[in-house]
């Protein structure tokens, strides 16, 4: 049984609800976990609250050695968190190694606090006045992350608001939740307080209990839009920093020029990459013409190469997260042939390297894709890519522009000018050139526009220093202990 981690250990609750955790490339029931009441959540928020009375105090130097301390374990186990990541979401080691790292390079990064919290300092302002600003933490925040990325996630937002000085309660994917009880397990070796770090799982009922609660002061949620918008207004209207990252439909455009084997492989890799289970995947390609039956040609030969299976066979890609995503994403392939789409590729009954069980679906390929279609207007999630075909440049533009999303988007060309001009002109928040999955690293910040955000901060970076603080700005005088009398006056500079 997988329980909560609260106040420094693991904890089962009040609540007696549990969930099924899926083995998804046997298809098997691997384990089960704790669902927690709101009292449960109470309960968590509470022990939070108790521990950051003293952990917003202590010193940057210890809040740095604590967070240093915990790099050191996860760099030296991460094959372990990855193992753990495949095991419960069924992507490939090599995959979820990856995860690994970049959520490592945003722990590295919260080390750096004492430099990320410096702020600035003016003297004199006025004869005798300094002025200067500060930022302090928020108190408790909540995290609710997504089943896609149960390391990385977390990871974007825990590092820095502990850093910050605030202490966090997670609610990670009831669908994986192993890893945030892992890597709450190693803060707590790394050293860092009981109760500054603590993990509930749960459904809506945790995830209400966190927007509704007056203690939490902020929240970080990822997950798909419609959810993203209902924990945006629900937090919002509960008086609370809200940043809500939601789905995605990302295009990548291939302009005539462009090198074609290039943008073949990077459709290839950023579409069907974790089975299609990233909001930066790629899923739709735009090829200007003339070049489309080409690029179709040379993706659909690349696919035939996928080697799908268990994750940890050495696979290419493998299952999807449950069965009853593989259904849904199933389905998408069935509309998107009724709607008239080419299905140059359908992976509706692909062949594998493990159990029948799985919860599997091949990489599917998408021809003569038009706008009207649920394949391209809806965020599938898996491994279904679609070409769409445009007749010029300015065509292409407006798709990614005309979208409601507005995550991450990449053109591919040689020619500097055309990808000058689409980063500047295209409404996207993470643009790639010649880079199909523009993830920004650690000290840059993650976030998308349109339907894909909301709220106005983004993931890591100072981004997300500034969404775990709050500025505060101290004008001082020390002067002789004389004053110079009443006056009723607004301040002016003298």
């Amino acid at each position: 049984m997988i329980t909560h981690f609260v106040g420094g250990k693991h904890w089962d609750g009040g609540s007696t609800r549990t969930g099924e955790v899926f083995d998804p490339a046997t298809g098997a029931v691997a384990d089960r976990v704790r669902l927690a009441s709101t009292a449960d959540v109470g309960q968590a928020v509470d022990v939070a609250a108790a521990a950051v009375a003293s952990w917003k105090d202590a010193s940057l130097a210890k809040r740095t050695a604590v967070l240093f301390a915990f790099r050191e374990i996860m760099n030296a186990r991460r094959d372990e968190l990855a193992a753990v990541v495949t095991a419960q979401h069924g992507k490939v080691l090599s995959d979820a190694a990856g995860e690994v790292q970049r959520g490592l390079e945003v722990v590295e990064y919260a080390c750096g606090i004492p430099t990320l919290l410096r702020a600035g300092f003016s003297e004199n302002v006025s004869t005798g006045v300094d002025s200067y600003s500060i930022r302090q933490p928020l108190g408790v925040v909540a995290v609710i992350s997504p089943f896609n990325f149960p390391a990385m996630v977390p990871l974007w937002f825990v590092p820095i608001a502990i850093a910050a000085g605030n202490a966090v309660v997670l609610k990670p994917s009831e669908k994986d939740p192993g890893a945030a009880v892992l890597m709450a397990e190693w803060f707590a070796e790394a050293g860092l307080p009981e109760g500054v770090f603590n993990v509930v799982h749960g459904d809506k009922e945790a995830v209400d209990a966190l927007l509704d609660h007056p203690t939490v002061k902020a929240v970080s949620f990822v997950g798909s839009t419609p959810v993203a918008r209902y924990v945006y207004e629900r937090g919002t209207a509960n008086g609370k920093r809200v940043q809500a990252l939601g789905g995605a439909k990302n295009h990548m455009v291939v302009l005539p020029d462009a090198d074609l084997d290039l943008a073949a492989d990077a459709a290839v890799n950023a579409g069907f990459g974790s089975a299609g289970e990233r909001c930066m995947a790629i899923s739709v390609v735009v090829a200007v013409d003339p070049i489309g039956d080409t690029l179709v040609d040379r993706i659909a030969s690349r696919m035939a190469t996928i080697r799908t299976g268990d994750g940890r066979r050495g696979c290419d890609m493998g299952p999807l997260v449950t069965g009853a995503h593989r259904d849904r994403v199933a389905s998408y392939v069935a509309a998107g042939v009724e709607a008239g789409a080419t299905a140059v590729v359908d992976g509706r009954d692909p062949a594998v390297d493990g159990e029948a069980g799985g919860f599997w679906l091949g990489p599917t390929l998408f021809d003569h894709v038009t706008p009207d279609m649920s394949i391209y207007t809806d965020e599938i999630f898996g491994p279904v890519l679609s070409v769409v075909r445009a007749a010029s440049y300015d065509e292409a533009l407006r798709l990614v522009n005309d979208s409601p999303y507005g995550n991450g988007t990449a053109i591919f060309t040689n020619d500097g000018g055309a990808a000058r001009r689409f980063q500047h002109e295209v409404e996207v928040g993470m643009v790639g050139v010649n880079v199909p999955i523009p993830v920004p690293m650690a000290y840059y910040s993650f976030g998308g526009w349109k339907a894909s955000l909301f709220g106005d901060t983004h993931a890591h970076g100072l981004e997300g220093v500034h969404f775990f603080t709050r500025g505060k700005v101290v004008t001082s005088r020390w002067l002789d202990p004389s004053h110079g009398g009443l006056n009723l006056g607004f301040p002016t500079q003298t």
